[in-house]
C-alpha cells in the first residue's frame, strides 16, 4: 500500500518541509517507517526521530528496518489523536493523516500542536474535499440500483472530507501561525472493477469506511454492483480514482 498511497503524500511533504538542523522530530502515522527513516538519513545524526503508529505489524517492520541502519530513530505504538507524550517536547512534528478518518483529524492536529515546542514547525498531510469523486458517483448509483436506502450516506462521505481552508482554520485554532498549504491531484488507475475492489488500499482501508453503514449482505450486493458499473462505464479504459493530496504546514505560536 505504501507504493500506491503513502509515497504520494511523502513526496508532497519532501517538497515543502525543511527539517530543523538538530533536535527531536515526531512522525505520527509513520507506518512501516520507510519515509521516516529516509527523513532521518537526510537530516543526519543531529536529529533524533520518533515514529508513532497504531498498527503493531507496521511497527514491527519499521523496527526491523532500524536494525540495519545506525540512525537515531525509534518507533512506538500509540493513538494518533491521544498521545502519551509531554507538552512542548518536539522541534518538528509531522503527521500523516492520509489513512486517518476525517472525524479524528482535528484531535490529531491538536495533539501535534500540543507536543510541539514553541516555534516548531507542524506539518499535516491528508486527502481533502473533492477526493474520490469518481467512486462516490458510482457508489450512489450502485446503492440506488440495489435497493438499500442509503444514498444520503454518500453525501455524508463527500462532505466529511475537509476543504483546504477548513484544515487551515483548524490549524489556526489549534495554535499555529504562518500557515501555508499545498495540494496536488494524484491518480490511481485500475484495469477493472474487480482490481479496484481487491486492491489493498481499497479493500483493507477505504472501503471499510465507505460501506460502514451497510449490513454484510448489502455490502456484498453493492460491491458487486460497483464492479459491474465500473466495468460497464470504463469502455476498455482504466478506471481512475483521483485524490486531492494536501499538505498544511504552520509554526507553533506559543507554549502549550
Amino acid at each position: 500500500m505504501a507504493t500506491d498511497w503513502g509515497e504520494r503524500f511523502a513526496e508532497l511533504l519532501d517538497g515543502h518541509l525543511e527539517l530543523p538542523e538538530k533536535g527531536r522530530v515526531l512522525y505520527l502515522g509513520s507506518g512501516t517507517g520507510s519515509h521516516a527513516l529516509a527523513l532521518q538519513a537526510r537530516a543526519g545524526e543531529k536529529i533524533a526521530l520518533v515514529g508513532i503508529d497504531e498498527n503493531e505489524e507496521s511497527l514491527e517492520l519499521a523496527r526491523a528496518k532500524t536494525s540495519t541502519v545506525k540512525d537515531r530513530a525509534e518507533f512506538h505504538q500509540g493513538k494518533l489523536d491521544d498521545l502519551d507524550l509531554l507538552d512542548n517536547e518536539f522541534d518538528c512534528v509531522i503527521g500523516d493523516g492520509s489513512l486517518v478518518s476525517p472525524q479524528r483529524i482535528p484531535r490529531m492536529l491538536g495533539e501535534m500542536v500540543r507536543v510541539a515546542a514553541p516555534n516548531a514547525k507542524v506539518a499535516l498531510s491528508l486527502p481533502t474535499a473533492s477526493s474520490f469523486g469518481e467512486f462516490f458517483s458510482i457508489y450512489w448509483e450502485a446503492l440506488r440500483n440495489c435497493g438499500p436506502d442509503h444514498e444520503q450516506d454518500v453525501e455524508g462521505l463527500i462532505t466529511e472530507l475537509p476543504t483546504i481552508s477548513e484544515v487551515e482554520q483548524a490549524a489556526q485554532q489549534a495554535g499555529l501561525d504562518k500557515i501555508d498549504s499545498w495540494c496536488q491531484i494524484e491518480e490511481f488507475d485500475y484495469e477493472s472493477g474487480e482490481e479496484f475492489l481487491n486492491s489493498p488500499l481499497i479493500a483493507d482501508f477505504l472501503m471499510h469506511g465507505w460501506l460502514a453503514s451497510l449490513n454484510e449482505e448489502d455490502r456484498k450486493k453493492v460491491s458487486d454492483e460497483i464492479a459491474r458499473i465500473i466495468n460497464e462505464e470504463r469502455h476498455e479504459a482504466e478506471f481512475a480514482l483521483t485524490v486531492k493530496a494536501t499538505l498544511v504546514v504552520g509554526r507553533k505560536a506559543h507554549a502549550h
